[in-house]
C-alpha cells in the first residue's frame, strides 16, 4: 500500500486549500481512509475519516470547515479545508485501515503517507 499526499502550502487565514491523497495497492471501497495532522511539538491529531461506505467523521476543531471525500474509481481521497486558521498549521497525513471502527485512533492505522505541510499565516 502506498499513500501520497499533495496540495499543501502556505495560505492566509480565511483562505481555502484542498489536499489530495493518491492511494495504490488498496481498494478504497474496502478500507477506512483518514486525515490526521501533527503540529510542531504536538501529538498527531485526528482530523477526518471516511468509511468504505462513504460515511464521514470529523474532529471537533475542523467540523463545519473541512470536508473529506473520495473517488473509489480514481483511488483518491481529498480534504477540502475552508476558513483556515493559524491553528490549522500542521503536517497533514493520509492514512488507511481495514474496518470501520476506532477511526480516530492513530494506532489503528497501518498505512501512512509521508505528509504534506500546511501553513496558515495570520
Amino acid at each position: 500500500v502506498q499513500l501520497v499526499e499533495s496540495g499543501g502550502g502556505l495560505v492566509q487565514a480565511g483562505d481555502s486549500l484542498r489536499l489530495s491523497c493518491a492511494a495504490s495497492g488498496v481498494a478504497l471501497n474496502n478500507v477506512t481512509m483518514a486525515w490526521f495532522r501533527q503540529a510542531a511539538g504536538k501529538e498527531r491529531e485526528f482530523t477526518a475519516a471516511i468509511w468504505a461506505s462513504g460515511f464521514q467523521f470529523y474532529g471537533d476543531s475542523v467540523k463545519d470547515r473541512f470536508t473529506i471525500s473520495k473517488n473509489n474509481a480514481r483511488s483518491t481521497v481529498s480534504l477540502q479545508m475552508n476558513t483556515l486558521k493559524p491553528e490549522d498549521t500542521a503536517v497533514y497525513y493520509c492514512a488507511a485501515k481495514y474496518g470501520p471502527y476506532l477511526y480516530s485512533d492513530v494506532a489503528q492505522y497501518s498505512h501512512w503517507g509521508q505528509g504534506t505541510q500546511v501553513t496558515v499565516s495570520s
